[in-house]
């Protein structure tokens, strides 16, 4: 191997197998409840919760250790209120027969439609921000980053997992295109809005589809070789 500059490994905690199975699924245990919410009350989460969620995002494993993400958190009103504008304007298309019959036939069980509301009333939108590959970069001398979308997905992943285990809920939200995004986030066009993660405290009218209860048994998604 190459030399380089390193630290010495930190080691985990020496634990017997038994607890590490009983964290494993404690985790599971944690992780298992967590659904996508579509009623929020308006009732305020703090911003150090957003703050170290987003910590914890960043922490994720990436291409080169780039780190091809960017997170807007946006609290403003005029600014989740100009974003519900755009996104219900997609969604009415998307509705309307854009999807296709497939994907509208997909979607019915959750009883979604163009009205997001919540998109106002929860405290708390965060947009993930994707760096666009090397190839797509504005000029030569901006950092090049590797498997972006990858990276970013796991990032995302890690943060609706912070959250969840905080207590707040979340859904996640990708509405196309999302150019509108950079715009509202004043951020650079070589970032692509990759999803749009509503965070906040359930309504107490909150319901969760059926649906959405099933989920593929172990067997459905594993083979072991």
């Amino acid at each position: 191997m190459p030399q380089h500059d390193a630290v010495p490994w930190d080691p985990y905690p020496d634990l017997a197998d038994a607890e590490r199975i009983e964290r494993a699924r404690a985790f599971y245990e944690v992780m298992r409840s967590r659904r996508s919410c579509r009623a929020f009350s308006d009732a305020p989460v703090p911003r150090e919760v957003i703050e170290s969620a987003l910590l914890a995002a960043g922490s994720a494993p990436n291409g080169a250790n780039r780190q091809p993400w960017h997170f807007c958190a946006i609290a403003s009103p005029e600014a989740k209120a100009t974003i519900r504008v755009a996104v219900e304007e997609e969604e009415r298309a998307f509705y309307g027969g854009k999807a296709g019959r497939q994907w509208l036939e997909a979607v019915w069980p959750l009883g979604t439609d163009a009205n997001k509301p919540y998109l106002e009333v929860a405290p708390w939108l965060i947009v993930a921000f994707a760096e666009r590959p090397a190839g797509e970069l504005p000029d030569d001398d901006t950092q090049q980053n590797y498997h972006v979308t990858e990276s970013v997905g796991i990032a995302c992943g890690l943060l609706l997992a912070a959250l969840h285990k905080a207590g707040i809920a979340t859904l996640v939200h990708t509405p196309a295109p999302m150019a509108f995004l950079n715009r509202v986030c004043r951020r650079p066009a070589y970032e692509r809005p990759l999803m749009l993660i509503v965070a906040g405290h359930a309504a107490q009218n909150a319901t969760v589809p059926v649906h959405a209860l099933a989920k593929k048994s172990l067997e459905e998604i594993t083979t072991w070789l």
